[in-house]
């Protein structure tokens, strides 16, 4: 079947990828609800509250990540039922020990290798999803999978993935039960340039005669 490659699609990831190929995205990158009501954090009193984040995302969406994709990085991965991996991910909120929420997320991870730790501070960036990740950081993730051309976000909320993919010229879907975050992740994705880390080609030297040509 032909994916929807390049687009955000609203519904429920489980229905979305059930008729999807074994191994046919090359990564997945998401970060699916961890079932803690962080939605209704007081200290998130700008986003809306909701109950999306009440329950764990179901293990069959687990099932099908792993069916339709080669790699993965799963943030909250210790929330979750997952093989053991020594390749986690850790982003250090660069936060005081007393600080509100916790002062680092980590993410499981197919890749066996030491785990790896990137920082940035949570004020220090726009957002648009209360869970939200930094674009930085996806990016930081996806370029230790360098061969990975194709990536799918299941829970895709606000698109960072997705918009992270585009800028390092990569392809993405992006999947989110919420229409609401589904369009601020297309809106997102309008005003990305794609390709904006590659360098620009040379000009060519003027061979020099000795005069100038009119």
């Amino acid at each position: 079947m032909k994916l929807p490659i390049n687009k955000i699609i609203c519904g429920d990831c489980l229905e979305v990828m059930k008729d999807w190929p074994d191994n046919c995205v090359d990564l997945v990158l998401t970060d699916p609800p961890y079932g803690i009501g962080i939605a209704n954090n007081p200290f998130r009193q700008k986003h809306e509250k909701s109950n999306w984040d009440d329950e764990v995302a179901p293990k069959e969406a687990f099932a099908e990540i792993f069916r339709v994709s080669k790699e993965q990085i799963i943030w909250g991965g210790n929330y979750f039922a997952l093989p053991p991996s020594q390749g986690f991910f850790i982003w250090d909120k660069m936060q005081p020990e007393n600080f509100s929420s916790s002062m680092c997320e980590k993410a499981w991870s197919s890749k066996q290798q030491p785990a790896k730790m990137f920082k940035k501070r949570v004020i220090e960036y726009l957002k648009y999803h209360p869970t939200q990740k930094p674009i930085e950081l996806m990016i930081w993730c996806m370029k230790y999978f360098n061969n990975a051309d194709l990536i799918l976000d299941p829970f895709c909320g606000s698109g960072t993935t997705c918009v992270a993919a585009k800028m390092l010229g990569r392809r993405y879907i992006g999947i989110d039960i919420s229409e609401k975050y589904c369009d601020i992740a297309r809106k997102r994705l309008k005003g990305v340039r794609p390709n904006i880390f590659e360098k620009p080609k040379k000009k060519r030297a003027r061979a020099s005669f000795g005069f100038d040509r009119k």
